[in-house]
């Protein structure tokens, strides 16, 4: 249920970074490749190429957003989460199932034809809006047991997926062939991408700087204040596997590979990151966040 709000959340912010990208001038290989690379860093490219053939703006848009299809898009994500919310009603609180119903009843009453271009951004922070409304009751409802702690497992497994994968939208996807990485780029193709993440201002504050492509990696990858950043996610994961152990009083793999995920990341630099190149730095990343998943799987016995 943690996950699919969570991903509702992440798969708006990646179209807004695909909007906004393609907003800028096109000097490479035209907003068709930008969009590609939006749908490529979601996971979702061969199932939009299945569906649509071409790609366009208005396609890449509905299938991120509307198609039910698609089951990463937002409208089957709210869906598969309000339905895991009733299967489980009881182990959550009203106010909690009330945000989520309260969500589903209103995507569903929304014509995706009337979300023009125009519409589009005041569309995309309205999910953020209701996504961040049911964190909040969830955080300020839910008693500190073990539902609690899987879904707060659930959502920072989700985050640093997102991510990682918008930060590879930017550094490998859409970076110009002209162009090395860790080398100067568009600023406004940066602050975009902190502003998908609601960052750009944070940066600001941490930095002092105009928008450098090494300070935005390791912001987003590095930094353990950024409530999105890879470290700070793993950094709360720590903490909840340990309290789900002590609930359940014992361990198990899950918990030995997210200690070893947070030391590294603790211990890892940028120089290092870039040297083994950040593009497989972020899938390998992606890899070992998956894995955890099936550990967690295993060590609770969620596989049916």
């Amino acid at each position: 249920m943690s996950r699919y709000i969570e991903r509702a959340e992440n798969m708006a912010r990646l179209a807004e970074v695909g909007f906004r990208i393609a907003l800028t001038p096109d000097t490479s290989a035209g907003h068709q490749a930008d969009w590609e690379s939006t749908l490529t860093s979601a996971g979702i490219l061969d199932g939009f190429l299945q569906r649509h053939g071409e790609i366009s703006q208005a396609t890449a848009l509905d299938y991120l957003l509307f198609d039910p299809d698609n089951p990463s898009s937002v409208r089957s994500c709210i869906h598969t989460a309000r339905t895991n919310a009733r299967t489980v009603r009881t182990s959550i609180t009203r106010d909690m199932w009330e945000a989520m119903n309260t969500t589903y009843l209103a995507f569903e009453a929304i014509n995706p034809a009337t979300i023009t271009d125009a519409r589009l951004p005041a569309f995309l922070d309205w999910v953020r809006e209701r996504t961040s409304l049911f964190r909040g009751a969830l955080l300020n409802t839910l008693l500190r047991k073990d539902n609690y702690y899987f879904s707060q497992i659930g959502g920072f497994i989700e985050r640093a997926d997102n991510t990682a994968r918008i930060l590879d939208v930017k550094y490998y996807l859409l970076l110009p062939s002209n162009q090395s990485v860790g080398g100067e780029f568009d600023t406004y193709q940066w602050e975009t991408i902190l502003r998908s993440v609601s960052a750009h201002r944070s940066y600001r504050h941490v930095f002092h700087a105009r928008y450098q492509p090494r300070n935005v990696a390791e912001f987003l990858i590095l930094r353990p204040e950024m409530p999105r950043s890879l470290r700070f996610c793993y950094d709360w994961l720590d903490e909840l596997i340990n309290g789900l152990c002590d609930f359940y009083g014992a361990g198990g793999s899950a918990r030995s590979q997210i200690e070893d995920m947070r030391g590294y990341l603790k211990s890892m630099k940028m120089e290092t990151i870039f040297q083994m190149g950040l593009h497989e730095f972020l899938v390998d990343f992606r890899a070992r966040n998956g894995a955890l998943t099936d550990a967690i799987s295993d060590d609770y016995n969620f596989r049916r």
